[in-house]
């Protein structure tokens, strides 16, 4: 089993930033791809962006030059960190960890509890 804790989501002012964590635990030898969703209230969950273990990274196109994703392989952590953020970047934020190698073999999806992120005056 891998569990996904996030921490980091609050109240930001436009304009302002935030940087979230998500630390994987379990008995983990490799994981593959960890990275970032979002949900709005009565939307879909959408992709943030992604990172892999050897450090490429892909963003969507509403966040590429605000958000910043990078990896801690040896703690098998995954931060995003956030910067001019805007009113529509309210959302829970989720991690995910793609491909995941553990002693019973491999996870391909797993995903955190999500942390609010509000964006607000």
């Amino acid at each position: 089993q891998v569990q996904l804790v996030e921490s980091g989501g609050g109240l930001v002012q436009p304009g302002g930033s935030r940087r979230l964590s998500c630390a994987a635990s379990g008995i983990i030898f490799s994981i593959n791809t960890m990275g970032w969703y979002r949900q709005a209230p009565g939307k879909e969950r959408e992709l943030v962006g992604t990172a892999t273990s050897v450090g490429s990274t892909n963003y969507a196109d509403s966040v590429k030059g605000r958000f910043t994703i990078s990896r801690d392989n040896a703690k098998n952590t995954v931060y995003l960190q956030m910067n001019s953020l805007k009113p529509e970047d309210t959302a829970v934020y989720y991690c995910n960890a793609h491909r995941v190698l553990t002693a019973s073999g491999y996870l391909y999806d797993s995903w955190g509890q999500g942390t609010q992120v509000t964006v607000s005056s």
